[in-house]
């Protein structure tokens, strides 16, 4: 397997999935969580108790958004899997929406010097429409920034679509 793999696609693609079979053959994998669930949306919650459904009882989730700190202690011999950039990004606009670029600046870095195995879950933004307000195309740039900065470090580019991936560094289908 790769080391760096970053999986991309739309809403419901089955990026999520197809991440977390990249590592089910490893019993212990550090789950990086970037999502946020306070109880106030019943759908949310759904989809993130979906997703803690899904993982094996042996892998750690780590509900954060230090996704860096996490890969920067990252160890050869140790995986994680970041689901996902997307809601990260959003995260860090709302917590801190000055330090946003440095913060990318961070992760990008530690993507980069990663010494484990590490998969990143993202949505990619440039198939979609493009959003009538500055909020949401400041949102769409910056992530669409955030992923071509990952994907030219990484080993593979997986692009998810209706649950079908394809490697956009080989172009060979993935399942």
């Amino acid at each position: 397997m790769s080391r760096r793999v970053l999986v991309l696609g739309g809403v419901r693609s089955g990026k999520s999935r197809y991440a977390e079979r990249l590592l089910a053959d490893r019993s212990h994998v550090q789950y990086v969580a970037t999502a946020a669930d306070d109880g106030t949306d019943p759908e949310w919650s759904a989809r993130i108790a979906d997703h803690r459904r899904r993982r094996p009882a042996s892998w750690t989730t780590i509900e954060t958004t230090a996704v860096a700190d996490i890969l920067a202690d990252l160890q050869p011999d140790q995986a994680a899997l970041v689901d996902c950039l997307t809601v990260w990004l959003a995260r860090v606009l709302d917590e801190t929406p000055s330090r946003a670029a440095e913060r990318m600046d961070e992760l990008a870095a530690a993507w980069g010097a990663c010494r484990g195995v590490v998969v990143a879950v993202s949505n990619e933004v440039g198939c979609g429409v493009v959003p009538p307000y500055p909020s949401g195309r400041i949102f769409r740039d910056l992530l669409g920034e955030l992923n071509a900065r990952l994907a030219a470090d990484s080993d593979d580019v997986i692009f998810m679509v209706a649950g079908i991936g394809r490697s956009l560094l080989t172009g060979r289908r993935v399942t």
